[in-house]
């Protein structure tokens, strides 16, 4: 899936990590979410799988965009 499928929920810039940018969370067509950020190193997810850590402040803006 490319990124101009997606609804941006949050951030203000290119959608490029490393400008001050990330974490940002996208809405897929199907209503699901897809986050964009640094990885975490909190514990080793299973194969296939990653962990991206999305501070509240970021979760509240993608909350906000969606109306809830």
């Amino acid at each position: 899936m490319a990124r101009e499928e997606l609804t941006r929920l949050t951030g203000n810039g290119n959608g490029n990590c490393g400008k001050d940018d990330c974490p940002n969370v996208y809405r897929t067509a199907s209503g699901s979410f897809v986050v964009q950020g640094d990885v975490s190193d909190a514990f080793m997810p299973p194969d296939g799988e990653g962990l991206v850590e999305i501070p509240e402040h970021i979760m509240r803006e993608a909350i906000r965009a969606l109306g809830w």
